[in-house]
């Protein structure tokens, strides 16, 4: 199915809407990058993950890359330690298991809201984007190195 749409500007765009079971072997996919905001202060950040929710397959994962060189480009006094706990946790999180702590017994769905729910930390989810994906696992790899490495 899709529909036509006409833009203020004039232009005319086709969207086509993908239905539960005409997607293919693709389901849907939602994907919060991981930031890292050394001082909150100045909002500047940096990529230093990213996390993937797919319902239909029950899978919440996240990925960590953290560019130590440039954190403290950023902030030279980074406690980059306690960063890389932080995205380390996140991953955890992710995971489910005894590693997630409290999380443990969440469904994926609710790990992911929880992780995506905003916040003003050093370590801080993005804002939530969707796509379509076969493998969410090498979806979470490819887009770790398509927006953090």
């Amino acid at each position: 199915m899709s529909e036509t749409h006409i833009h203020m500007a004039g232009h005319v765009t086709e969207r086509h809407i993908t239905r539960a079971g005409q997607g293919g072997d693709r389901d849907v996919f939602e994907y919060a990058l991981i930031r890292v905001v050394p001082r909150i202060e100045r909002g500047e950040c940096l990529n230093a993950g990213v996390a993937v929710y797919c319902r239909a397959r029950g899978y919440v994962g996240a990925r960590t890359h953290l560019d130590e060189d440039r954190l403290r480009a950023l902030d030279p006094a980074a406690d980059v330690a306690g960063i890389r706990a932080a995205l380390t946790a996140i991953e955890r999180h992710c995971a489910g298991g005894p590693e997630a702590g409290q999380a443990a017994g969440d469904d994926a769905g609710r790990r992911f809201r929880w992780l995506i729910a905003p916040r003003s930390t050093v370590v801080q989810p993005g804002p939530v984007h969707t796509g379509l994906t076969a493998d969410p696992v090498a979806e979470t790899e490819r887009l770790l190195d398509l927006l953090v490495r």
